[in-house]
């Protein structure tokens, strides 16, 4: 029996960010995650994919920001369960909760944070005859590794954030960059966007819409693909074909906790981001709430607030006096709340 405060389930960068919390407020945290290692989809889908959104890294990989994110957390000594599903849960009568996963290793905890991002997921497929034969032979539904496609052909589909970058950041490796898309408008950021206009331009990519893609052809990998634009058909030769058509998010056995739900989401209140289940919190992808943002920095922000209102349901009737690292640094959360006070002052 692994027994810890606070039960993450979820190793991204939300949950690895509510270890540090937590740490501030001497609270002892043990991740759970399906992958083999933290990071999630940071880890996982894009690691050497650019983020540019974190405050005060005006750029950063998503394999470097778990790397920091990990750094930042190891002083406070988190357990990690890799590579295990979190699959049934169980309320004792103290208030606290078993968690067990797939493999039977089982957890107690006080409080349950369920960081589990877009939950597992699956990428959604273009409906192409035979692609499977294809996959990693030409075919990939997710870029871990740029330097694959280095001095290659390339096409991308799709009209998201995640196509969009992608074919920003490959005109610097590969050898030719098309983009494809169904319809003329992009849903992506309009900053990338614009990027794309210029990078058109200076015809460093050909942009084709609208378009989709009928087939694959190659004998033993991918060769070339079919598109058809405008009621014509084209033939282009190309190494590797990349469809980013996003992610086909799925809850898991934690949709059976007895959670409120909703459009495959655990639905919170935003006052600490708790479920309908106290004791029991969503923060990150995985929680909805009017208003809501699926992004990294509101993660962050979500597993600040969570980490406040666990303590207090971990401690009850304990006073927490909020503190700040840029006083009292990381060893001075063990001070008084007078030694903090002092220390603002002579800092003045």
């Amino acid at each position: 029996m692994i027994e810890t405060d606070i039960l993450i389930i979820g190793a991204g960068p939300t949950g690895l960010f509510a270890v540090f919390e937590a740490g501030l407020l001497r609270m002892k945290c043990h991740l759970i995650d399906a992958l083999p290692q933290p990071g999630g989809q940071c880890s996982e889908l894009y690691p050497k994919k650019p983020i540019y959104d974190i405050p005060g890294s005006p750029e950063i990989l998503a394999g470097d920001l778990t790397k920091n994110l990990l750094k930042q957390s190891e002083q406070f000594q988190p357990g990690f369960t890799l590579g295990e599903r979190a699959d049934t849960i169980e309320k004792l009568e103290d208030g606290s909760f078993i968690v067990r996963t797939n493999k039977g290793t089982e957890h107690k905890a006080k409080v349950i944070a369920i960081a589990g991002g877009l939950g597992s997921f699956e990428p959604r497929k273009p409906p192409l005859e035979g692609i499977e034969k294809y996959e990693d032979k030409g075919v990939n539904y997710f870029i871990k590794n740029p330097e694959i496609y280095r001095d290659k052909k390339v096409v991308i589909a799709g009209g998201g954030d995640s196509a969009l970058d992608w074919s920003i950041y490959l005109t610097d490796i590969a050898k030719e960059v098309k983009l494809i898309h169904r319809r003329n408008e992009f849903r992506g950021a309009l900053d990338s966007v614009e990027k794309l206009r210029e990078l058109k331009n200076e015809g460093k990519i050909e942009i084709i819409t609208p378009a989709e893609v009928d087939a694959l052809h190659g004998a033993e990998k991918l060769e070339g693909i079919t598109i058809s634009s405008k009621g014509e058909e084209r033939e282009i030769v190309t190494d590797h074909f990349i469809p980013l058509f996003g992610l086909s998010p799925k809850l898991g056995p934690i949709a059976n906790w007895g959670l409120e739900i909703e459009n495959n989401a655990i639905k919170v209140n935003t006052f600490d981001y708790q479920t309908n289940v106290p004791g029991i919190y969503a923060i990150g992808d995985v929680n909805t709430y009017p208003g809501k943002l699926k992004l990294i920095l509101c993660g962050f922000h979500e597993a600040t607030l969570m980490c406040q209102s666990a303590f207090q349901h971990i401690n009850p009737g304990k006073r927490n006096v909020l503190k700040y690292t840029t006083v009292s640094g990381i060893d001075g959360f063990d001070g008084s709340r007078k030694e903090a006070e002092k220390a603002v002052v002579e800092a003045i």
